[in-house]
């Protein structure tokens, strides 16, 4: 559904297919919807609110998915007129659709470095890189994480999928708290022969390496069905990290152009192979995005049948904004940069013991909140040596309450940016400063510096307040 930027804050009620309604639900609602829902998406949607006599007190699995690459509005209830994704339409229809969700950066690692950490990735050494690409770098295992920081309030865990952390012999997910680990170390891989970014065989279970040479989103999803229909006994966490959409723009019928790939990348030129810069197309991409909403939809009827999906976390979301294929309108940019089309992202949430269905909100919140959330209904509790710089939801999403004002920080090489409420500030790579109203401008085109130059000055300090407590870049 297309974002109306203009209703970004707390309200009593909205529109819906153009006409005013008032939620009856327990607490302050957010703003509604307020435009018609594209095809295979429910209408029926409406403000944001606690769900009345939920079941409080018992701890739920998470699930939480990642795609890769994937656009703000590639999914079909976010306004895609070409991708059909009923999978997740259905399931942003059984919860909360995120209107305002942004990522933890611009690049794949960094934000994966928020979400496990809770913090910016300009916290730790490994988060500096954007994405990372040496195999000296990675996270720390000693510090905290959602995955260890869950196992120790009693939580299995297992990740599945890609990791872009760290890569053997001193990283791995499993030195950082996944029980777990069967998937990809590296950035990206070819779909088939899982040969990866530095040339070399890239699927392992735990630290040895896994023979599959079968279309790599069919694997994730096989063994994603398998771990969630295990009789596990305990609340369990499972990061599911699909590749897709990220290049090279493979799906299952592309085996051939995979091999050709693979035979470029046996010839040393990885990462240039991978790039698939003479491949590609909107169909193809379309075919991607459409695979894995299939794949989501294969785990999501395990989950059902394994009759756990009451009390199971959903949340979908992706890694960064889309690249070169994606649909993103009306935002601007893409990966790698801080406009809204580099950052923000398709995001839902579904809880069916504790959350309404049919909700959407135009909160603003980002990756390390997820963080703070699932460690608080977890009943997990951060490290004080470690502070997280996300606040949890938990509040928000089952009491009624309001999100903390505070403000969202962004850092990468030759970008900067900060939103309070409605206003963004951001500087280009070249080093202007720009503030936009994100309220009338999602497109981020009305430049306001020159019209607001003490509310850019504020927004310009408060983003040097807290760019001065992060490490500082290595030299280029």
């Amino acid at each position: 559904m297309p974002d109306i930027p203009g209703i970004s804050r707390r309200a009593f009620g909205g529109l819906v297919g153009g006409g005013a309604v008032t939620a009856a639900v327990t607490g302050p609602a957010a703003a509604s919807s307020t435009a018609a829902a594209p095809t295979g998406r429910d209408t029926a949607e409406r403000p944001f609110g606690a769900r009345p006599g939920g079941r409080p007190g018992r701890r739920p699995n998470i699930l939480f998915i990642l795609g890769d690459d994937l656009g703000w509005a590639d999914l079909s209830s976010y306004g895609s007129p070409h991708i059909r994704t009923p999978h997740l339409d259905r399931l942003a229809a059984q919860g909360v659709r995120f209107t305002h969700a942004y990522a933890g950066s611009a690049t794949c690692s960094p934000t994966r470095f928020s979400l496990y950490t809770g913090r910016y990735p300009g916290r730790t050494p490994g988060g500096l890189a954007e994405p990372l690409g040496n195999r000296t770098q990675g996270l720390d295992p000693d510090h905290p994480t959602l995955a260890s920081l869950l196992k120790r309030a009693g939580y299995a865990t297992a990740l599945i999928g890609k990791w872009h952390c760290g890569w053997l012999p001193d990283h791995s997910p499993t030195k950082s708290g996944w029980d777990e680990f069967f998937g990809n170390f590296g950035g990206a891989l070819e779909y088939f022969s899982k040969l990866g970014q530095f040339g070399d065989y890239d699927l392992y279970e735990g630290d040895a390496t896994y023979e599959d040479l079968r279309y790599y989103t069919t694997v994730l999803t096989e063994r994603a069905v398998e771990y969630v229909g295990r009789d596990h006994g305990r609340p369990w966490l499972l990061n599911l990290n699909f590749t897709t959409p990220h290049w090279p723009w493979l799906t299952e019928d592309d085996e051939e152009t995979g091999e050709e790939i693979a035979a470029k990348i046996r010839s040393g030129n990885a990462l240039g192979a991978l790039l698939h810069r003479d491949g590609g197309s909107v169909e193809k991409y379309r075919e991607m995005v459409e695979n894995l909403d299939a794949s989501v939809g294969r785990v999501l009827t395990a989950l059902r049948r394994s009759g756990q999906e009451e009390d199971t976390l959903v949340v979908f979301a992706s890694d960064n904004g889309g690249e070169r294929f994606s649909y993103q309108w009306p935002l601007s940019g893409a990966k790698s940069g801080l406009l809204e089309g580099g950052i923000r992202i398709p995001t839902v949430l579904r809880w069916p013991a504790r959350v309404d269905g049919r909700q959407v909100s135009h909160e603003p919140v980002f990756s390390p909140d997820w963080t703070a959330t699932l460690l608080e209904v977890g009943g997990a509790r951060p490290d004080p040596a470690y502070p997280l710089d996300g606040h949890s939801l938990a509040d928000y999403l089952l009491r009624g309450g309001d999100i903390p004002e505070r403000d969202l920080f962004w850092r990468v090489r030759g970008n900067r940016a900060l939103r309070r409420g409605d206003w963004k500030y951001y500087r280009d790579a070249a080093g202007k400063d720009h503030l936009f109203d994100l309220a009338g401008d999602a497109r981020e085109q009305a430049d306001l510096a020159t019209v607001r130059p003490d509310l850019l000055a504020e927004l310009k300090s408060a983003w040097e307040k807290i760019d001065s407590g992060l490490l500082p870049y290595p030299a280029a």
